[in-house]
């Protein structure tokens, strides 16, 4: 056990921005897991997990100053990579409606379903957002949700927008639904999110 793995949050936050490669590392083996969990659960590709991980902890290191309370470091993390499998998710489904308006067959995205597609999107390397871009895009999604029914709202609410993700045997609990019904309950949610994306 490395000593620092004993420190808290805080005191990592205020380690990493001395310049510590040792707290990084330790802060980066204390949430990996957790940050692998939102895109996968969000349908994306083991590969596409990687960039949104890589993609999260670039933007901690570019953020760092701009944390002031380390106590919330981990809901900070949940909450870029689910803004970033948002956006893999929605970019995803542009270029399947890029696809779709030159005849059905883009160069990458092949001849299957579009959930075949999302499983082989990925980008070469993590695109950095603003945070102009960040709140558009809540502000999209926001209003992308509210057009959804309520059953659809609150599957993908409780599925995605909590600061931590929530195991599937309590959103099966709360929605009152088999808990082996959650994958195919969300491609459907999904499907209505990216119709209602597309609407706007």
């Amino acid at each position: 056990m490395h000593p620092f793995d004993a420190l808290s949050d805080v005191d990592l936050l205020a380690r990493c921005r001395d310049g510590s490669d040792a707290a990084w590392n330790t802060l980066v083996r204390r949430y990996q897991r957790l940050i692998y969990t939102v895109p996968r659960r969000a349908g994306l590709s083991g590969e596409q997990a990687a960039d949104v991980f890589q993609a999260t902890f670039t933007r901690l290191f570019e953020h760092i100053d701009r944390i002031e309370d380390g106590s919330r470091v981990r809901a900070w993390l949940v909450t870029t990579a689910k803004r970033e499998s948002l956006r893999l998710l929605d970019e995803a489904r542009r270029t399947v409606d890029l696809a779709a308006e030159r005849g059905g067959h883009d160069s990458d995205a092949g001849d299957g379903p579009e959930g075949d597609l999302l499983d082989r999107f990925a980008h070469p390397a993590p695109l950095t957002e603003d945070l102009l871009s960040d709140l558009q895009q809540q502000d999209r999604l926001r209003r992308a949700l509210a057009l959804l029914d309520d059953r659809a709202r609150q599957f993908l609410e409780l599925l995605f927008l909590q600061d931590e993700p929530l195991p599937y045997s309590e959103i099966a609990a709360r929605l009152g639904i088999a808990e082996g019904s959650i994958g195919p309950t969300r491609a459907r949610c999904l499907d209505k999110l990216r119709a209602a994306l597309a609407r706007l």
